[in-house]
């Protein structure tokens, strides 16, 4: 069997080599570490390689399969950390050079149970410094580059995740998402994430009475992998609420995976093309838009929506920047001139807004929530396109589209912060190239704490629309 085959298998094809003892964990974790070592230099997706970690962790899968023992869901399946989940006793950096050599003593939540579900940790992925941007640069080395085209954008702030799975270095990728973070790379690699529920999956406070933790209201950890059910076996690893995030809403739990065999026939799907506020390349709307109709010959009903946004983008600063303050009041001791010139700007950012400004801003996002709920009472779910352009040249962020001026740190990107103001689910998945060959994805959009629904649509375009196999990447 050819490395390359192994590299881009899914997880239940693997699973089956391992229980019929034709691949061992060992065997697997090897193919990986091999390619990694190959690509990485390329493409830089990860920050830190846990080869000898990972060896163990593979050797110990074997003797459990070895023995019959049972086994998790993960079972000796590779998988990448985006670093800026905690690992204990493994280098975090935060994509920070303040970080660089900080070894923690505690595992974050998404990491204990990618543990206990027997996945085998390849690394952590680059990210930009505290993910404060869409795209993955920072101090620790060169920009994280796309895997189809190696002078564009991954896209951030998961774009060292996104870029791992994409190129086969990794078949599972855990990615993180406050404003897009998970559905950027996503869109750009050309691989499949969902931004599950605010709260679906946990997050640890830490802190104390003199140095409290931020108040997480966008950001939600979530799968990034190359094929749908891939993303619902990993997100029933990490789903399930934990009393050490307070904030965590007591969800049921449930089963993704049974989703991917849903029926689709009857759903009632709403097309908005641009959120009524914002410009969109035109081969991007052309694509996304016939995706979206083709959901007609799956029986899926495709109209329409009237939904019309105020332009949020100013709430959403408001509300992201305040949460900035926040954690730098959890990190006093952070010297703001050993940062990236994008992270000292968030920061001083934040202290130009106001409680009241914060306050107006919630206010904005309720009445934003009313806007959604009201096109959910006639949609089961709503489809745009993911981004408004394909991946662009590393450092150079569109300032027009279409025409059209645009912010150029958020002007790329308006289809995804607005959701995490509200803390709903989406996803983007692939659904076709541009000319130029750049991977273009589909924004599915769910109520609140329906996954399920957006699984079951996102399986059944798969299925569809198959997209390219990543070897055809060069």
């Amino acid at each position: 069997m050819i490395q390359e085959e192994i590299a881009f298998m899914g997880v239940k094809e693997l699973q089956k080599h391992i229980r019929n003892k034709n691949l061992s964990p060992v065997e697997i974790t090897k193919v990986f570490l091999e390619r990694i070592q190959t690509l990485n230099p390329i493409l830089n997706a990860f920050l830190t390689i846990t080869a000898e970690y990972a060896l163990n962790q593979a050797k110990i899968c074997e003797n459990s399969i070895m023995k019959n023992d049972s086994v998790g869901p993960l079972h000796g399946i590779p998988i990448s950390i985006k670093d800026l989940e905690e690992t204990k006793s493994i280098r975090t950096t935060f994509g920070s050079k303040a970080f660089d050599n900080y070894i923690p003593d505690y595992d974050s939540i998404v990491v204990e149970r990618v543990k206990k579900a027997g996945g085998i940790i390849l690394g952590k992925t680059n990210t930009p410094e505290f993910g404060f941007k869409g795209t993955t640069e920072n101090l620790l080395g060169e920009a994280c580059k796309n895997p189809w085209n190696r002078s564009r954008t991954s896209g951030g702030s998961s774009g060292g995740a996104a870029a791992s799975v994409a190129s086969g270095m990794s078949t599972l990728a855990t990615g993180s998402d406050g404003g897009g973070s998970i559905r950027i790379p996503s869109s750009f690699c050309g691989t499949y994430g969902i931004k599950p529920t605010l709260g679906r999956v946990p997050k640890i406070s830490t802190g104390s009475l003199e140095q409290p933790p931020a108040h997480n209201i966008l950001t939600q950890s979530g799968p990034i992998t190359r094929s749908v059910e891939d993303a619902a076996i990993l997100l029933n690893v990490l789903s399930g609420s934990d009393t050490r995030d307070l904030a965590s809403p007591i969800l049921p739990k449930e089963n993704f995976l049974e989703a991917c065999e849903g029926n689709v026939k009857n759903l009632r799907i709403g097309w908005t093309p641009d959120f009524g506020y914002t410009p969109v390349d035109d081969e991007v709307l052309k694509i996304t838009k016939e995706s979206a109709l083709s959901l007609e010959s799956l029986g899926c009903s495709v109209e329409e929506s009237d939904l019309k946004l105020v332009n949020p983008t100013e709430h959403f600063l408001r509300i992201f920047a305040c949460l900035i303050a926040g954690s730098r009041n959890a990190s006093k001791n952070l010297d703001l001139n050993q940062l990236t010139d994008y992270a000292q700007e968030g920061f001083k950012a934040a202290s130009r807004f106001s409680g009241a400004d914060y306050g107006i801003a919630l206010g904005y996002t309720n009445l934003m929530k009313l806007q959604f709920e009201e096109q959910f009472q006639k949609f089961d779910l709503l489809i745009s396109p993911t981004m408004s352009v394909t991946a662009f040249e590393i450092g150079q962020n569109p300032t027009t589209i279409n025409h059209m001026d645009v912010d150029p740190i958020w002007g790329y990107t308006p289809f995804t912060f607005p959701i995490n103001m509200i803390g709903y689910p989406a996803a983007s998945i692939p659904c076709g190239f541009s000319s130029d060959g750049l991977p273009i994805g589909l924004h599915i959009i769910g109520r609140n704490a329906d996954e399920r629904t957006i699984i079951k649509l996102s399986s059944a375009i798969e299925k569809l629309k198959p997209w390219p196999a990543a070897q055809t990447i060069n």
